[in-house]
């Protein structure tokens, strides 16, 4: 398949204007295909040559203006339009189209609970020439007026109002100017809820076995969708510009969700089957959240070119959490943002893979290129500049540069400079040289404060933090660009009913970072502490005062506002990463302070570092037992606390970890046995499966126990389930045949091949899975190269040997990376995955000196 290059999109830009695709898809012609039939009406501006794209398993035919084209001149995924004459013409080709299993193109999905059949599309980027032909490039934007023909009985979803015409037919409503990649089809028996609001059909849409778990939680979805939508129109002066609003929860879905005008598709997880937590419904909130964002910021505006992703996706991840806090109950979604997604960014910054939220467009030369910035920077990092933005700018001129930017670009394409310069419409503020220094730049800035007393002393009005006293900090930089920041100021509150561990808030003020060179003075006696970036405002790392950091190791519970916590809890992921702090100080500080925690976003993040990296990659073998011991206290202790049922959320989350934590079977045994955990919760499909598979990494289950599981849930998660628990079984032929699945089996599933991958690798096993350390980067190219970019994305994700953690390993992975035949979304994930290895491996020397 050739890749579409920047160059060759902004030629063909310039000759065609593309007015019209009609479609018709016929999906009853079987199990492995479908038929596509497209008209493309275009105009060519003055004579000359282009090409169309198409993967087709036959093309059938293809004519131009009513003239037959020969189909054997298609290039790979090209078929030349050679010696086009200025003015109109209308290219028309039929063919049939593979269905998909990876999630690219057209899926096809066989519930296994009940044998319906569900399809959509995911034609992200370029993925729509695996539909139909069609001119693959953002700025080339059309109408789309689609016919599908589906087996009686299915409903027919797409960008518009879908009406069914009879005996399996379906006619979608054209819709105004969209990019290609925007396009979407669903079809399949749906269970459907529908309403209405603002005068505009509304629904939400599952598999039929889903449909008890969906119609449970109909009323939340549908609330926050029409909060956020009336939020959005209260903050925009475009309204929103589609005919309806459709939400559909697929199968086996490679993203957390896709924009699609009109017709969201969400994966199906979101459909919960489980108990969840509050703070995993809000991440739901958020994506519905974001998703609608994209409506008017990619959808109505679209990038020209795959160099300004972030204009969507960062926009979309800033608005999705600032929209959810003001509209809807979910009101400390920001907490849930530092702990659990500025992380991301952070990681993602600090790879040699990273790159500047707005690359500079050569380094976007083509459309594989621009895959690989689907990642922290363009999503967490952009979010973070842009709060960072509306901090500096004030959200007033931040949305009325905005509501410039959709008017003058509505159903057409921007660039990085037209944003700018809308944004600078409104503001006498030197926007453009902040998006120099924000946008145009890579790496984190660290901040680090001093704090110590004026001398000679600052002649201050006595008060009443002090009488005369006055204490300074002096905030330095290691980094360019500017912050505008707060700074928190704690005090001890002895006393209190919180203990002489509480503290208490004496002041918080605002600092440009850098300033002109003086400390800041500040009436009082010096702070118990001192926390830079308080209110996480910035994107930045932060380093404190050594008194403040003795504070926060003893006192961190104690600090009365949960994104303060957030911060707090950051810097020492930070600092682990960095080396500057012993994982062990890190879980004692969690053993320390998490019984006391309630924020249920903190206990989640900083859980899941403690035992999905420091317990399973910084700490050496030979000191894990002791790792998992205090995560198990930690979590016992957890789950004692919540005995008395007034925290469901907080213990389900310490139930999780302390089944991931077990290092002996019978607990988790008897909770299996008797299908509850003592107190509850009543064992549900996901505990089920997560107990049984901990057990197989024990050894403590076999073939025949995982089988009985199966067969008592036949769902897709089942399925997905038993192959992480086989996968995981420590015996060798256990993974052999996980192995074999994974690089032999090219029908497996995205979703299937992500849980057998998930279940092989174990901390602890690394007797029985060294042998496959130098097999996995030979066999993982050829394997993303039959397969393909989501395939890819997944093996390097989830079958990377992430828990070898040592030199050897780490140079194996480093040669590797000289294979001419890798593709580049493997590439950019091993370069990502041995940098952390490498981190790891520097953390674990740094802990054992």
């Amino acid at each position: 398949m050739s890749v579409l290059t920047r160059d060759e999109a902004q030629t063909r830009a310039q000759i065609l204007d593309v007015e019209r695709y009609t479609i018709a898809l016929d999906l009853t012609t079987g199990e492995e295909t479908f038929d596509s039939v497209t008209a493309v009406r275009f105009t060519a501006r003055a004579a000359g040559d282009t090409f169309v794209e198409i993967q087709p398993a036959t093309l059938r035919s293809i004519s131009l203006d009513g003239q037959p084209l020969d189909p054997a001149l298609l290039d790979g995924n090209r078929y030349p339009l050679t010696g086009l004459t200025a003015g109109p013409h209308e290219l028309r080709v039929d063919a049939a189209m593979h269905y998909s299993r990876t999630g690219e193109g057209m899926h096809r999905f066989t519930d296994p609970t009940d044998g319906e059949t569900y399809l959509y599309t995911q034609l992200f980027m370029e993925d729509i020439q695996r539909v139909f032909a069609a001119f693959c490039q953002p700025d080339l934007k059309s109408v789309f007026a689609i016919d599908v023909t589906a087996p009686e009985g299915w409903t027919v979803l797409g960008n518009g109002v879908a009406e069914h015409t009879g005996e399996g037919r379906w006619t979608i409503a054209p819709t105004p100017l969209i990019s290609t990649y925007l396009v979407a089809i669903a079809a399949g028996p749906w269970h459907s809820v529908t309403t209405e609001h603002a005068g505009l059909p509304f629904g939400i849409h599952c598999r039929r076995s889903l449909a008890p778990y969906l119609d449970a939680d109909a009323d939340e979805i549908l609330d926050i969708t029409r909060a956020c939508y009336d939020r959005y129109h209260e903050k925009f002066d475009e309204p929103y510009p589609f005919d309806s609003y459709d939400q559909a929860f697929v199968p086996e879905f490679n993203a957390g969700a896709m924009e699609n005008p009109g017709l969201v598709t969400f994966r199906d997880e979101f459909v919960y089957r489980s108990a969840v937590t509050d703070t995993e419904r809000q991440t739901r909130a958020m994506v519905i959240a974001h998703e609608m964002a994209h409506m008017w910021f990619g959808d109505l505006v679209t990038l020209t070119w795959w160099d300004d992703i972030w204009l969507n996706e960062s926009f979309a991840e800033y608005m999705g959490y600032q929209t959810l806090t003001e509209a809807t109950r979910f009101t400390d979604t920001w907490v849930d943002f530092g702990v659990a997604r500025k992380g991301w960014g952070y990681d993602a910054d600090q790879r040699p893979s990273t790159h500047p939220v707005a690359p500079d467009p050569d380094a976007v030369p083509d459309s594989a290129s621009a895959l690989l910035n689907f990642d922290g920077i363009s999503y967490a990092k952009g979010a973070s500049a842009l709060r960072q933005l509306v901090a500096w700018l004030g959200e007033k001129d931040f949305l009325a540069g905005i509501n410039a930017h959709f008017a003058r670009h509505r159903f057409a394409n921007a660039t990085l400079a037209d944003f700018i310069d809308n944004l600078a419409s409104a503001t006498d503020r030197d926007v453009h040289a902040w998006a120099e220094q924000w946008l145009r730049t890579t790496g984190i800035d660290t901040l680090t404060a001093e704090t110590g007393t004026p001398e000679p002393a600052a002649p201050t009005a006595p008060n009443g933090n002090g009488n005369g006293q006055s204490w300074s900090l002096t905030v330095t930089r290691d980094g360019s660009r500017p912050h505008r920041i707060t700074v928190g100021a704690y005090d001890h509150a002895l006393g209190t009913q919180a203990g002489p561990g509480h503290l208490a808030l004496r002041d918080r003020f605002e600092i440009d970072v850098p300033g002109d060179g003086t400390p800041t003075i500040r009436p009082g006696h010096r702070p118990a502490l001192v926390v830079l970036n308080d209110g996480d405002l910035t994107y930045a790392k932060v380093r404190l005062d050594t008194a403040s950091w003795d504070t926060v190791l003893t006192g961190l519970s104690g600090i009365p506002d949960a994104l303060t916590r957030a911060v707090l809890w950051n810097t020492a992921r930070d600092m682990v990463r960095d080396g500057e702090l012993d994982p062990a100080t890190y879980l004692a500080t969690a053993r320390t302070h998490l019984p006391h925690e309630s924020d249920l976003a903190l206990v989640q993040g900083v859980l899941t570092f403690a035992a999905g990296q420091i317990a399973a990659r910084y700490t050496a073998p030979e000191n894990r037992p002791a790792a998992l011991a205090t995560l198990t206290d930690l979590c016992r202790d957890l789950i004692r606390r919540t005995e008395d049922g007034s925290n469901p959320g907080l213990r389900l989350i310490a139930v999780r970890h302390f089944i991931d934590a077990a290092t002996q079977p019978d607990t988790l045994r008897t909770w299996l046995d008797e299908d509850t955990v003592h107190g509850g919760p009543e064992l549900d499909p996901e505990l089920r499966w997560r107990i049984l598979t901990r057990l197989a990494v024990l050894g403590a289950t076999d073939e025949t126990t995982i089988a009985a599981a199966l067969e008592a849930d036949p769902s897709a998660t089942g399925r997905e389930g038993a192959a992480r628990c086989r996968a995981a079984l420590p015996t060798p032929e256990a993974k052999a045949a996980a192995w074999d699945a994974l690089f032999t089996d090219d029908t497996l599933s995205n979703y299937l091949f992500t849980a057998t991958a998930q279940g092989f690798w174990q901390p602890g096993q690394e007797e029985l899975t060294g042998d496959y350390v130098p097999r996995f980067y030979p066999e993982a190219t050829a394997l993303a190269a039959r397969r393909g970019p989501a395939i890819a994305e997944a093996a390097g994700r989830y079958a990377f040997p992430a828990y070898a953690v040592d030199a050897e390993s780490l140079a194996t992975g480093t040669r590797a990376l000289e294979d001419p035949a890798l593709i580049p979304a493997l590439r950019r994930k091993l370069v990502d995955q041995l940098d952390d290895l490498r981190r790891a491996l520097a953390v674990r020397t740094s802990a054992d000196r």
